[in-house]
């Protein structure tokens, strides 16, 4: 008798669901299916993940992006849909796509509870994480240093690793998650560097080269994308993940269709296994890491 209550009280909720959900106002979609246009947004020098190209952007998020216009294509029953690249800056990226510039921001940003006041966020689709980029040849006391896995007790301010730390200068580009992490660490560990913020990847790399700064932080992928041929050697990217983070596409907040048809698109990408391809082509073949990653952020049908 309970399970039938229980039952029958789900089944109204998913009823008034279902109507509630239809009365919301698909703003995206309305406008995409009248213009025959998408907007999606992208950082030009963000390698692996969007980079300028000719046709427009490409990329791993590029790709996924242009999944999702296949897919709001077929759902609007549109005969054709034109991609419009436009192309933002790390600065105000989360705003354009908060003041309706761009539908989609197709380079993938971790998602904040903080960021989640501002915007929407796809379901996730890329593992990513802060590590240490250091010179190939620095001293391997640093390596060890920041390879060491420090104890959250005080007692680490006055370990090895702390006191190689102190006065080093630690590179980090402005406005992404590593920058308040890394300050927060320094100060609760008490380490004494010295944080510079840079404004992107490859300026960070360029100094840390030319020895301004002795240690870069940020995410392996966007380091390894932001390196060249000519300066790869120069670099190595310590395996310790300083930081776990969800990285996702940024949507405008309220518009729940357009969330459900992008979150289809990618969940779609997923289960077809192709997302292997896709991912293979930016960063390598996927791990198994990397691969149930996929599984768990499968939305089901």
């Amino acid at each position: 008798m309970q399970f039938k209550q229980f039952t029958a009280a789900a089944l109204t909720t998913v009823l008034f669901g279902v109507g509630a959900a239809s009365s919301v106002t698909a703003a995206t979609l309305d406008r995409v299916k009248e213009s025959g246009h998408i907007r999606f947004g992208y950082l030009p020098e963000a390698a692996p993940f969007t980079t300028k190209s000719a046709a427009g952007a490409e990329g791993y998020g590029a790709s996924l992006c242009e999944r999702i216009a296949e897919q709001v294509k077929g759902d609007l029953g549109l005969a054709s849909l034109t991609v419009d690249w436009v192309p933002v800056n790390g600065g105000s990226a989360l705003s354009d796509v908060q003041q309706g510039t761009v539908d989609v921001l197709c380079t993938p940003t971790s998602v904040t509870l903080n960021r989640r006041h501002e915007v929407s966020y796809s379901v996730p689709v890329f593992p990513g994480g802060a590590r240490a980029v250091l010179r190939s040849d620095a001293p391997e006391s640093l390596r060890e240093a920041l390879s060491e896995t420090p104890s959250l007790k005080p007692v680490w301010r006055g370990s090895p690793a702390a006191k190689t730390l102190r006065n080093t200068s630690v590179g980090v580009v402005s406005g992404t998650t590593a920058q308040p992490w890394l300050t927060g660490a320094i100060s609760t560990f008490e380490i004494g560097a010295r944080v510079v913020p840079v404004p992107d990847y490859r300026t960070g790399l360029q100094q840390l080269r030319e020895g301004k700064i002795d240690i870069f932080f940020g995410d392996r992928a966007a380091a390894a994308g932001a390196m060249d041929a000519a300066t790869r050697k120069d670099f190595v990217i310590l395996d310790r993940i300083f930081t776990r983070e969800l990285y996702a596409l940024a949507l405008q907040r309220g518009d729940e269709d357009f969330r459900l048809a992008v979150d289809r698109a990618l969940s779609t990408l997923y289960a077809s296994g192709d997302i292997a391809n896709v991912y293979a082509k930016s960063f390598g073949p996927p791990g198994d890491a990397v691969r149930t990653f996929f599984l768990w952020n499968t939305m089901i049908q």
